[in-house]
């Protein structure tokens, strides 16, 4: 072997810018040379196609200029008309199932009152229950709009001047004789029911005191929810002593004390003083000396303070021999002004009942 010191075909006596040719194995190639800047093709993989190239059959996707948007799609924070994002809504819109303050979704109903049909016990006896029709065509008064500073369930008295008290006739009472619990409609000069109202009591205070007994009436309106409640206590009923008057509170709502009706002793005439929840007086109640009706209406004036001058009235009507004779269930009218605060007009109410047991209830 030659020796490459020796050798004139060295590597240092190769021309510049020669290399010796690589040696590969046998049967192995060199890779491609390619130019400056280029790069080799890239390989694909069986089935696929090059970029800009599809298959047969299909096309290549829509591409839309700078700040368009296919049919159909909103560029983001955008909603089509009448949409919104998510979780809001438009003024005056609420979401599926949502409902406004103060209306409530079918079915529903408002803290307090009861469901359609669904009633306290005995609340409704013998009588229509709300929304529906009774006997002889019964019509409910329709429920008036919120009133400021007004208990609930007192609106209706703010849009009437008058109000029909009628007691409702007991069977058990009339065959017996034992009294039974009272019960009353209420309704308006057009005969919408209001209220009702309903005695609260047990069988020996009702018929060993008689219509001297203490009492709870509750008072409730068309929607079965209880807005007034009264409450007369146990007084003697001499009319020569001036100790032991009667007297009954009246609350709206249950608990809260909007007015009291109280007896002033006088020894001819029938006299009570209404007051409010301070127990200042307001009006007066003055009756005939004689309260006794044959054929005719008994008229009782409720006036100032003063006693010159009328400003309503609470009438016991003649409801017919048959009926009187028989029964106590008695029919009373309630005027007053339309103006009057709503809690007096209720004060009034709870009067036509107080009267009602001192000389129209039947003592067995």
């Amino acid at each position: 072997m030659a020796d490459p010191e020796t050798n004139p075909q060295s590597a240092e006596t190769q021309p510049p810018g020669t290399q010796p040719p690589a040696a590969y194995p046998p049967g192995t190639q060199p890779p491609a040379a390619y130019p400056p800047g280029t790069q080799p093709p890239v390989a694909l993989q069986p089935g696929a196609y090059p970029p800009g190239v599809y298959p047969p059959g299909t096309c290549p996707p829509v591409i839309y200029p700078p700040g368009a948007y296919p049919p159909g799609t909103y560029p983001p924070g955008a909603y089509p008309p009448g949409a919104c994002p998510p979780g809001a809504c438009p003024p005056g819109a609420y979401p599926p199932g949502a409902c406004p303050p103060g209306v409530y979704p079918p079915g529903a109903c408002p803290p307090g009152a009861y469901p359609p049909g669904a009633y306290p016990p005995g609340a409704y006896a013998n009588q229509a229950p709300p929304g529906q029709k009774g006997a002889g065509g019964l019509q409910m008064m329709p429920m008036p709009s919120a009133i400021p500073n007004c208990p609930p369930g007192l609106e209706y008295l703010s849009q009437i001047d008058q109000l029909l008290v009628h007691q409702q006739v007991e069977l058990l009472e009339v065959l017996t004789g034992f009294e039974t619990n009272n019960k009353y409609q209420i309704k308006n000069s057009l005969g919408q029911l209001i209220y009702f109202a309903a005695e609260e009591n047990d069988f020996c205070n009702r018929n060993c005191c008689g219509n001297m007994r203490s009492f709870d009436m509750k008072i409730i309106d068309n929607l079965g929810q209880e807005v007034m409640s009264l409450y007369r206590p146990l007084r003697c009923a001499g009319c020569c002593c001036p100790c032991c008057l009667q007297e009954l509170e009246v609350m709206a709502p249950p608990g809260q004390p909007v007015g009291y009706i109280i007896q002033t002793w006088d020894i001819c005439l029938p006299k009570f003083t209404i007051q409010n929840e301070k127990k200042e007086p307001v009006l007066k109640i003055v009756g005939p000396c004689c309260v006794c009706n044959c054929c005719s209406d008994i008229e009782i004036k409720v006036t100032n303070l003063d006693e010159t001058e009328t400003v309503g009235t609470i009438t016991k009507q003649w409801t017919g021999l048959m009926r009187e004779s028989f029964t106590d269930a008695d029919n009373f009218g309630i005027q007053f002004p339309m103006d009057l605060d709503v809690k007096m007009k209720a004060v009034m109410l709870g009067a036509c009942f107080l009267i009602d047991y001192l000389f129209f209830e039947k003592s067995n």
